[in-house]
């Protein structure tokens, strides 16, 4: 067999909360971090100090298995909740708290089994000697059910929302040199027929205004930083006019090599988010000799190589698998044109720039003046803009929709002030009043999003989770029944606050508030998409997100929201830690390049104030 076949790792098992044990896991392969289930022990050194506990099924031969795979602990022993496989690269695991049974560095992993989530049977080796291995070495085996192959399904999409046509009054800057003219109608954009009958089945009318300069400035060949709020049609922005240059240009996907080179390459920090990204380019590419595939984290090696050699034009990927890929030879980059970078901002900050620097500058990888280099993201922090520059051409364009950095104002944000432990009253209180609107609920840990779910299922609402210490399978089913319907209510850490764009999402509910106003704009554009509304309704506990509140008031002021009067107090009275704590600081609103008398927000909305803080922030930055 293989040597690749040899290196998958083992998923098995099913998470259930349950009572005191001492069960553990391995440290499991360096560049993927795929997860098992919540444990007690202290890493490192297997010593059982209870907690939470694997739930045990039986095979066909009456034998109990148990996931053997954990990975709570990450560097500076705060979990990343991003895609699993991406810390890996360049630094291992550093042991948290996990261990058990098993010894080794372990952690938290697993997470709470949702509703009526079916038990998946435990994958086998090939041969005596694979499942002899198998003892020894956790091994990956989940092979995901494949997309559907049913033209229904693949351009089933939910309606634009009754603020659609509002997208017209929305300001757009275009900063950088000679930007090419924005588009009106997707018959400007030239799309070939095949691309033009996919783009019509998908629902779409008429291009948003991110899709009505995104487009032809990358027809044009330039390098893009777009910035426009969520759910604003990123992805088709930059989908389309790659697409349709591979498609003038002949690419077609070829099964007769054992290494192949795409002609594009996209980057995104989450499996969900990539694999949603690689089911919109399958579903333009429909019918035509172009041909997308995705690798990420928690799913066979094999089964993804094996995907991978029936040929590939456009590699979506996370950061780890498609290093991995690119590291066995499966994948070359000489004939790379196109670099996206979705959440740029995500992809270069300090989790996952070492990883972006080791894709730009693998062997093989064209210079930054030979390819075209694409970043879109709803946030894009003053530090990132300035690493950005490494990435792009000098000439790059900057494209900025709306009041960027900015919530969407589709989404109706609500405050409530409340303690640490009146939370989870309140939130019950506040399902119990929204009834079966489907809501996403965000905490800050793993072990709070397991527990939640559990109170809230123990509450009769149906619920499951959504996290890092999630298996594959367990992540894309909890996903599939919020989807469906099935499940009401999602539990979410920051895994699934970016990009995830799930139709008819009503409510979020922001249980713990995150330690950045970055997180919060993407968390609470998760509803409120495509002129659709929404409400966002967050639980503020001054003793723990003071440090927040300026932040929060500038973002309510922009999107035209009441700002509750103990929460501008909060603000302004001196008592944060941190004293003044403008957003801009957190996240740009434009063209960094334009310089601090560039204008801030183009609706002019900035006070002096914040203006001075700016021209402050980039003498400190330079």
């Amino acid at each position: 067999m293989d040597e690749w076949e040899e290196q998958e790792t083992a998923t098995s098992g099913t998470c259930a909360l349950t009572s005191d044990t001492s069960t553990g896991g391995t440290q499991g392969d360096f560049w993927n971090s795929d997860h098992g289930e919540f444990q007690g022990g202290r890493g490192g050194r297997g010593r059982g100090r209870g907690g939470f506990k694997n739930s045990f099924f039986s095979d066909g031969d009456g034998q109990n298995n148990t996931a053997e795979r954990s990975s709570f602990s990450r560097r500076g022993g705060r979990a990343n909740e991003e895609d699993g496989d991406n810390k890996n690269v360049s630094r291992g695991r550093r042991g948290g708290r996990g261990g058990g049974e098993q010894g080794g560095r372990g952690g938290f992993g697993g997470g709470y089994r949702g509703k009526d989530e079916e038990v998946f049977a435990q994958g086998h080796g090939d041969t005596p000697a694979e499942n002899a291995d198998a003892s020894d070495r956790p091994r990956v085996t989940y092979v995901p059910p494949p997309p559907s192959e049913d033209e229904e399904s693949i351009f089933s999409h939910y309606e634009s929302g009754v603020n659609f046509d509002k997208y017209d009054e929305i300001l757009v800057d275009v900063s950088g040199t000679n930007p090419p003219p924005a588009i009106m109608t997707f018959d400007e954009a030239a799309l070939c027929e095949s691309l033009k009958r996919n783009v019509s089945k998908s629902g779409y009318v008429k291009p948003t205004p991110v899709q009505k300069h995104g487009i032809p400035i990358i027809s044009a060949g330039r390098d893009l930083m777009a910035c426009a709020q969520t759910g604003s049609g990123k992805t088709a922005a930059f989908l389309l006019p790659i697409l349709q240059q591979l498609m003038a240009d002949g690419a077609a996907a070829s099964c007769f090599s054992e290494m192949q080179e795409p002609d594009a390459i996209i980057v995104a920090p989450t499996r969900e988010l990539i694999n949603q990204i690689y089911l919109e380019a399958r579903k333009f590419a429909y019918g035509t000799c172009v041909r997308p595939v995705v690798v990420y984290g928690g799913v066979s090696t094999g089964h993804q190589i094996r995907d991978l050699l029936r040929g590939c034009n456009v590699l979506c990927g996370t950061p780890g698998r498609l290093l991995d890929m690119i590291g066995r030879g499966k994948v070359g980059l000489t004939k790379v044109r196109y670099l996206v970078l979705d959440e740029a901002d995500r992809m270069l900050d300090m989790g996952f720039e070492p990883d972006m620097r080791r894709l730009v500058g693998s062997p093989g990888m064209p210079s930054k003046e030979n390819r075209q280099t694409l970043m879109f993201s709803a946030t894009f922090p003053e530090d990132i803009q300035r690493l950005a520059a490494d990435f792009l051409k000098t000439d790059y364009l900057f494209l900025a929709v709306g009041i960027v950095g900015g919530a969407c104002s589709d989404v109706e944000q609500t405050f409530v002030q409340v303690t640490k432990f009146a939370k989870r009253e309140q939130l019950i209180d506040l399902l119990k009043s929204t009834g079966s609107e489907r809501t996403m609920v965000f905490v800050e840990t793993k072990r709070q999003a397991d527990f939640i779910a559990t109170i809230l299922c123990q509450e009769k609402f149906p619920t499951t989770s959504i996290h890092g210490d999630r298996e594959q399978w367990q992540r894309e089913q909890a996903l599939g029944d919020f989807r469906s319907g099935k499940c009401s209510v999602l539990v979410a850490t920051s895994v699934g606050a970016r990009g995830l764009d799930i139709p008819d999402v009503q409510f979020v509910v922001n249980f713990d508030l995150p330690n950045n106003i970055d997180e919060y704009v993407h968390r609470i554009g998760r509803t409120g998409r495509c002129g659709n509304t929404g409400r966002a309704v967050s639980f503020y506990d001054p003793g723990a997100d003071s440090e927040l509140a300026r932040s929060l008031v500038t973002i309510l002021s922009k999107a035209q929201q009441e700002v509750p009067s103990w929460l501008e107090e909060s603000a302004f009275s001196g008592h944060s830690p941190s004293g003044f704590n403008p957003p801009r600081k957190h996240f740009a609103s434009t063209d960094l390049r334009k310089g601090p008398q560039g204008g801030f927000f183009q609706d002019g909305s900035v006070t002096s104030q914040l203006a001075a803080q700016t021209a402050a922030d980039d003498e400190e930055w330079e």
